[in-house]
């Protein structure tokens, strides 16, 4: 069980860090960042996100339980929405009216934390059934 506290604390940790990096006012501001790592190399962009391969490790060690694939489902869904948002806004400039108003919108200064609240569960649904399952 502590196994469990101690894994979910590292999660949180990553977690923490990566909302660190891409805290911003609005929406452009969490793109240029992400920009910036993109620009450099595809794959520095992907190590910058190390939640993602805690969700695929975490995936493989918990025997594919559901909550574990629906968090590397998430954090996939989450990474191409970004890239292509990237890709949209700095390589093609190509945005609607609407789309820029969206991306210049301020947003609530805890709308970051809300991965942490929201993928913290599925880490440990994840690995509460790993743990009743090995029993």
């Amino acid at each position: 069980m502590e196994n469990i506290y101690l894994l979910l604390i590292v999660y949180i940790a990553l977690e923490l860090f990566e909302v660190q990096w891409q805290k911003a006012d609005n929406l452009i501001g969490i793109l240029s960042k992400l920009y910036r790592y993109y620009s450099r190399n595809i794959f520095l962009f992907f190590l910058m996100h190390p939640t993602f391969y805690f969700g695929i490790g975490l995936a493989m060690i918990s025997d594919f339980a559901f909550s574990a694939l629906a968090l590397v489902f998430i954090k996939t869904v989450d990474m191409a929405t970004k890239i292509l948002l990237i890709q949209q806004v700095f390589e093609k400039k190509e945005i609607t009216v609407e789309m820029s108003g969206m991306l210049m919108a301020p947003l609530h200064p805890l709308m970051p934390y809300l991965s942490v609240i929201v993928y913290t569960p599925l880490v440990y649904f994840a690995f509460a059934s790993f743990n009743s399952a090995s029993f």
